[in-house]
C-alpha cells in the first residue's frame, strides 16, 4: 500500500478571534496554560512546532497555533510501558515503525499532531524518515491527561482518521479502561479484566490490561 505524503504547505486558513475564550474554544476547549503567546497565535509555523518540540518539549501546532501535550510523569509511564509490549512485537516481526510522544505527524489540514504512542506499517514508510512525518501512523495511541477534554481528544480522533488512521486507542490510567475506535464514533469499551488486541492493524498482537496496569501500579501505587 502506497503512502500519501502531505505537503508541508498546507495550512489552515486565518480565523480571526476576539477574546481568549473563541481561541480555547476553537482548541477544543483546553485549558490556558497549554497555549503558548510566542508566536502569537494564529501565527505559528510548523518550523516553530519542530523548534519548541525539539527544545522546550513536545508541542503541538493547532490551527497555527502551539500547544503544548498535555501528559504528566503517570501519562508518560505508561505510555513507555505500551512501547514496551508494543515495540518489541513490531520489531521481531518486521512489521513497520513505532514511535513515542515526540513523533511529529502532519496532518490532512497542516496541524502537526503527536500521539503518545503510534504504529505505521513499513509498506507505507518513506525514507528516509523526515523531522516531520508526511502521513498519520495507523494506529495512534492517546493517554489521557487531566488536562486533556473530551472536546481536544474527539477533534484529535477526527483529524487522525481522515489523516489515514485506520485505529486508534485511548487509555484512560484514573478509570483503568480503554477505549477502541474504528472510525471516530464507532468505539469498543475495554476494562482491566479484557484483552486489547491490534485488530485488522496489527493481526496477532495482544496485550492483557490487566498486565500493563499491574506493571503501572509497581511503581506508581501509593505507598502505605
Amino acid at each position: 500500500m502506497s503512502t500519501t505524503t502531505i505537503p508541508s504547505s498546507v495550512t489552515p486558513p486565518p480565523c480571526p478571534r476576539k477574546t481568549l475564550a473563541e481561541l480555547l474554544h476553537e482548541l477544543g476547549d483546553i485549558p490556558a496554560h497549554r497555549v503558548r503567546l510566542y508566536p502569537y497565535p494564529g501565527t505559528a509555523t510548523e518550523a516553530d512546532a519542530v523548534r519548541v518540540t525539539n527544545t522546550e518539549g513536545a508541542c503541538e501546532l493547532v490551527n497555527g497555533t502551539l500547544v503544548e501535550k498535555a501528559m504528566g510523569a503517570p501519562e508518560s509511564f505508561l505510555a513507555s510501558l505500551l512501547i514496551q509490549f508494543l515495540g518489541p512485537f513490531v520489531r521481531v516481526n518486521k512489521l513497520g515503525m513505532t514511535t513515542v510522544p515526540d513523533g511529529m505527524y502532519r496532518m490532512l489540514r497542516g496541524n502537526i499532531r503527536e500521539p503518545d504512542v503510534s504504529f505505521t506499517r513499513k509498506e507505507r514508510l518513506v525514507r528516509p524518515l523526515p523531522q516531520v512525518v508526511g502521513w498519520c501512523p495507523d494506529l495512534c495511541v492517546e493517554i489521557l491527561s487531566p488536562d486533556n477534554s473530551r472536546t481536544e481528544i474527539a477533534t484529535k480522533r477526527g483529524e487522525y482518521f481522515s489523516s489515514g488512521c485506520q485505529l486508534v486507542w485511548e487509555i484512560d490510567v484514573r478509570t483503568r479502561m480503554v477505549t477502541v475506535y474504528t472510525d471516530p464514533t464507532t468505539s469498543t469499551f475495554l476494562t482491566e479484566a479484557d484483552t486489547l488486541d491490534g485488530g485488522t492493524v496489527l493481526p496477532g498482537f495482544t496485550l492483557s490490561l490487566a498486565e500493563l496496569f499491574a506493571a503501572f501500579d509497581d511503581v506508581n501505587r501509593p505507598t502505605p
